[in-house]
């Protein structure tokens, strides 16, 4: 029988026999955990795998179809005698050579002779013998036959171990065999069987802990098993690697003017940079420095990429030629869509691209809340791009070529942050510019070199003409600088300095609409700025009858109202169904799937918001959006109302553009003063416009004096805040408001503070 030694370190495991410090065999129990116990645990799992027993919970007792065969072939006859061991042994297990034979019947006999010295009768040996003759031919038929080779056979054994399977386990050790018991629990119940430790060694090392929850075989196959398939998605793997940003100095934009060749000359590497600058060193020659980047990229015949803003979105055709099916697992999805890097000029480029695509996708796939189908739809995005510049940046490319790719801007997406992931382990400089420091870019990456800089500076192109170079003086940045200074929170605001705005409707008194109508936004309450966003408060309200049926003060308070800023409405409706409307033949084709095609709308020769600033086109086409998907109006996504919405929205009247166009989210906003004094409706296009209105920030008050319903008939919820100012009256007609005089009545501040005449 060979002797149980002990290991140095857990890799003594896996050596030959004759590596060994003595002729041995090493059996150990773990009842911790640690790193470094993980990683043993897995490779000798799969050594017992492929030269051993792993053995997962308890080995059960022969049953009578192992009984009945067994004493078929062998009889149940029973003698404590080692030459009627050996020669059982010889025709149940007849695949055991002499000396195998020899050293199991030994080990055998030497067990059961001392079960017999502790008290246990014949009949008990015999049951002995025969559950060990079982679990022999059942269990461990397929290391006897490796007993004694120098490459030692594993047994792995999962559990807490019986006193029968624990006496087996010992006779295999000593006639050839490794063995290590994974003990969750650990050693106390093993102790009641060898409590002097006589048969193994309990494992020991430093930071041991217990072993994680759930920690199991069962688990470390799974990872063993993912771990290869894994491995396969890569297919055959390329020769050459990458460097990425080892070489650099440290010198911002003009590490990217480095030649190649001076990077580095290892032939098994490409040395590529993977670098984003933040801010700018200097606002006088940021531009220019740009500029000259771009010329020797050009005179070097570099093959360069530059992107403004963002990469464009696939377009339906590009999304339509990448191959894919539907899939129930990630390394099904990975391996499926990698197959569409297809390049047969260049086989280690492509390996190259497939490599890279599997990596940063496994990378993903471990993001919190990363579903199946959101990770496929990144993974299209990804080749779809690849697949657009793809000759630009690899056409005819051979080692140690490496291209360029600028991104002018941060990433704003994390299906752009991915693409810039992909490329930067791919034969290409990667450099994300981001000269402002007011844009966040959301790319994350271990590999990526951050340069950042104190100086902020809008720049919205890369400039690749001479043309495109702008240059400020030193006078001009300072006063932006001072501008900053002034306008960034604290409540002061430079004309136009926000693009983006939400409307909150204010419920009020009726008589503070008086007061707050005069009132620049920023002095309301509730108005307030939210990074580039301006929350204003605004007046959305109907004032229904006459108050004490004093029509000629009635009047008078509403030409209170009627400002330079105000536009009165006084017909009704105001738009007509039958009106002309050039947009109308074409909003289905604006519309799809509930959402505006902005660039369809832009590029229509119909289109009349083309010479408006930008901002304030986005403020028209986002608020028509938001009325949309609010589904404010009744009838939206049911009768087709969603285009009579789009195509009135399209298509105001041209005072209410002019007045869109210079309306400042912070001083005072335009106005609409609507008089119903008929019994007739308002239509459905006046209440779209009126409910558009208000969210883009007007101030809207209708004045009713019959009391009638008006833009509420066609509303899904209540919107306007209606005010009962007294008696309903009819048939009132509406004067020429210059002939009114200017009301004189105390308002009820002038009450309070005793201010009235």
């Amino acid at each position: 029988m060979l002797e149980h030694i002990k290991i140095q370190q857990l890799d003594d495991f896996f050596l030959d026999l004759d590596k060994r410090s003595r002729k041995g065999i090493f059996f150990y129990r773990i009842n911790g955990y640690n790193r470094q116990i993980g990683e043993f645990i897995k490779k000798y799992y799969g050594a017992a795998r492929t030269a051993g027993v792993v053995i997962e919970g308890r080995i059960p007792n022969p049953d009578d179809k192992n009984l009945s065969y067994f004493n078929e072939m062998i009889g149940m006859d029973f003698q404590l005698d080692r030459e009627f061991l050996a020669s059982r042994l010889r025709k149940w297990l007849p695949r055991m050579d002499e000396a195998q034979r020899n050293a199991v019947s030994a080990a055998v006999f030497d067990t059961l002779e001392d079960l017999r010295r502790r008290g246990k009768n014949e009949n008990m040996l015999k049951n002995v013998y025969i559950k060990f003759m079982c679990w022999l031919y059942y269990r461990f038929e397929r290391i006897v036959s490796q007993l004694g080779n120098n490459k030692v056979p594993k047994i792995l054994y999962e559990g807490e171990i019986s006193n029968y399977e624990l006496l087996l386990v010992r006779v295999l050790a000593g006639a050839g065999c490794d063995v290590v018991l994974l003990q969750y629990g650990g050693d106390r119940n093993y102790l009641k069987a060898d409590p002097d430790s006589e048969f193994s060694e309990a494992l020991k090392l430093s930071d041991m802990t217990a072993f994680p929850p759930g920690f199991s075989l069962g688990q470390v196959r799974n990872e063993i098993q993912s771990a290869l398939d894994r491995e396969r998605l890569y297919g055959q793997k390329p020769s050459v690697m990458n460097c990425t940003n080892a070489w650099m100095k440290g010198e911002g934009i003009n590490e990217f003017k480095t030649p190649v060749c001076a990077r580095g000359t290892d032939a098994g590497l490409f040395y590529n940079g993977y670098c984003r600058i933040n801010g700018v060193e200097d606002k006088l020659t940021y531009a220019n420095e740009l500029y000259q980047l771009y010329l020797e990229l050009k005179n070097s015949k570099r093959r360069t990429v530059i992107i403004d803003h963002a990469v464009p979105q696939p377009s339906v055709d590009e999304i339509g030629r990448i191959r894919r099916k539907n899939y129930s697992r990630q390394e099904q999805m990975i391996m499926d869509l990698s197959g569409n890097l297809q390049y047969t000029a260049n086989p280690e480029l492509q390996r190259l691209m497939v490599k890279s695509f599997v990596d940063v996708m496994l990378e993903e796939s471990g993001q919190d809340g990363m579903s199946l189908n959101k990770l496929t739809n990144r993974g299209v995005y990804l080749l779809c791009w690849i697949n657009r510049y793809r000759e630009q940046l690899f056409s005819n490319w051979k080692m140690p070529e490496i291209s360029c790719f600028i991104h002018m801007g941060p990433c704003r997406n994390e299906s752009e942050a991915l693409f810039m992931r992909f490329l930067a382990r791919l034969p290409i400089d990667v450099l994300i510019l981001n000269p402002d420091l007011n844009a966040v870019c959301c790319l994350r990456d271990s590999l990526l070199y951050e340069v950042s800089y104190p100086n902020s500076l809008a720049l919205g192109r890369f400039p690749q003409e001479s043309t495109e170079v702008q240059m400020g003086t030193a006078a001009y940045y300072a006063e932006q600088e001072l501008d900053s200074l002034m306008y960034q929170d604290s409540g002061m605001y430079r004309n136009q300095q926000f693009g983006r705005a939400v409307s909150i409707t204010l419920k009020t008194m009726y008589e503070e609409i008086a007061l707050l109508w005069k009132e620049e936004l920023r002095y309301r309450p509730n108005f307030s700025t939210v990074e580039d966003r301006v929350n204003m408060p605004v007046i959305f309200a109907k004032a229904s009858g006459v108050k004490d049926g004093q029509v000629q003060q009635y009047w008078a308070g509403i030409k209170a109202l009627l400002t330079k800023d105000t536009f009165l409405i006084t017909q009704v409706p105001f738009i007509k169904s039958t009106d002309p409307n050039p947009i109308k033949p074409h909003a289905a084709d604006f519309l799809k799937g509930g959402k505006l095609q902005r660039e369809r709308i832009k590029s229509h020769p119909d289109y009349q918001y083309g010479v408006l600033r930008e901002n304030v086109q986005e403020h028209i086409l986002d608020k028509l959006q938001l009325l949309i998907d609010q589904r404010i109006i009744k009838g939206t996504f049911e009768n087709g109302m969603e285009y009579n919405i789009v195509s009135t929205v399209l298509h105001m009247k041209k005072e209410l553009v002019r007045m869109v166009q210079r309306f400042d989210f912070t001083k005072l906003n335009p106005k609409i003063v609507h008089i119903n004094a008929t019994e007739t409706c308002i239509s459905p296009e006046d209440t779209i416009l009126m409910a558009f209105l208000n969210l883009l920030g007007f101030d809207i008050v209708f004045f009713v004096p019959t009391g009638y319903q008006t833009i509420e008939k066609f509303f899904n919820r209540k919107l306007v805040e209606e005010y009962q100012l007294g008696e309903y009256m009819y048939d009132l007609q509406i004067p020429g408001f210059g002939s009114i005089p200017s009301t004189t009545r105390p308002t009820w501040r002038d009450i309070i503070f005793k201010r009235g005449t």
